[in-house]
């Protein structure tokens, strides 16, 4: 019998090529947020280290898949931005659109982003460090802010708790600031509210204040969530 794929089922983790203007509306970015020492984990293929280094920041972009050979990433890069519209495509009802327009509009925002990546890879690959989560190679307290999205959550159907609370400490011990991760769903759009109360009350048994921030930005439909990590500099 021939296999058939599940519809409702990602495969791979996508790397995604996003751009300064959706992280900016996901993450309600200032530009006194954009100002500092940031760090972006996963980085993927987004060009916001590339086009927030313009603006002076001191930002650093964190993925595993760094690893590879730059010309490789390139061309990954696209691969991956054209799977991802096809996945948004074909599931369109769960999606709303209000951003982008259209699933055409959407990818080309995309693959802007992803030429503008695989730029900033080639002149700046001191920007791009090779690091998998739950372990980073930093030190404490090394950043600002610290921003994760599309990882923690996204995959809950293949990453556990354990690793999500190993990465959220990971990500914690690394910023002297704020930790911001969206969305709190899945990739189908599920709500992940029971595995946020678990990882908030374990974080707050480990001395990590956390608190629920809402944004304008909702891709997925229902995922206007931003989980806050604070840091204990940080006083808001």
């Amino acid at each position: 019998m021939t296999h058939q794929p599940d519809i409702d089922t990602l495969g791979e983790f996508l790397i995604s090529a996003r751009s300064l203007a959706e992280y900016r509306a996901i993450f309600a970015l200032t530009e006194t947020d954009l100002s500092g020492r940031i760090l972006d984990c996963p980085g993927g293929a987004a060009s916001f280290t590339a086009e927030v280094s313009e603006l002076g920041a001191t930002v650093i972009a964190a993925d595993p898949i760094y690893a590879l050979p730059a010309e490789h990433l390139r061309t990954l890069a696209v691969s991956e931005t054209d799977r991802g519209n096809i996945w948004a495509t074909a599931h369109l009802d769960r999606y709303r659109w209000d951003f982008y327009g259209d699933p055409q509009q959407h990818r080309a925002i995309r693959l802007a982003a992803a030429a503008r990546f695989g730029a900033d890879l080639t002149a700046h690959r001191d920007r791009y460090v090779a690091a998998l989560l739950p372990s980073l190679p930093f030190p404490d307290s090394s950043f600002d802010l610290v921003l994760s999205s599309h990882l923690l959550f996204t995959y809950a159907d293949r990453l556990d708790p354990d690793f999500h609370l190993a990465s959220l400490l990971e990500l914690s011990r690394v910023s002297g600031g704020e930790t911001r991760l969206y969305p709190l769903v899945d990739h189908t759009g599920a709500r992940q509210d029971d595995l946020v109360a678990h990882l908030r009350k374990e974080l707050h048994d480990k001395g990590i204040r956390s608190s629920l921030r809402e944004t304008v930005y909702e891709f997925h439909h229902g995922a206007t969530t931003v989980l806050i990590l604070h840091s204990n500099r940080d006083e808001t």
